[in-house]
């Protein structure tokens, strides 16, 4: 469970990088306003906030009603294995058939947020040739 724990606080962290130093992830967020969970079945985790710009992060739940989505983990240690995993895509995809992973709430701003974690994923070779 602290895996779990320590890598969302760690997103947090670089997805505020990512907006401090990078133009185009600063204008991505720019006029976005959202809340969403990101925890284990027994309510372990942490709730961002996107918000004028910045993203910010709290341990918890939040207590506000109008998150937009929530993404579930079995466990602390599944989330690890699924946020972390080099081949995220299909590990994603996986622990959405196995339910190892629920996902609730609106799926167009989950779809912007996985567009969100892109700019913190490392450049490879083969995406950035044109």
């Amino acid at each position: 469970m602290m895996k779990f724990k320590l890598l969302l606080w760690m997103l947090t962290k670089l997805l505020q990088r990512a907006v401090k130093k990078d133009a185009k992830c600063a204008a991505f967020v720019k006029d976005k306003n959202v809340t969403f969970q990101i925890q284990t079945a027994s309510g372990e985790g942490r709730y961002f906030e996107v918000k004028n710009g910045k993203i910010n992060s709290h341990a918890g739940q939040t207590k506000s009603p109008s998150f937009t989505f929530t993404f579930t983990f079995k466990t602390g240690s599944k989330g690890f294995a699924v946020l972390s995993a080099k081949d995220s895509v299909n590990t994603f995809l996986t622990a959405l058939r196995t339910q190892d992973l629920v996902i609730t709430g609106n799926f167009v701003d989950v779809m912007w947020f996985q567009s969100l974690v892109d700019f913190i994923q490392p450049y490879s070779q083969s995406s950035s040739t044109v």
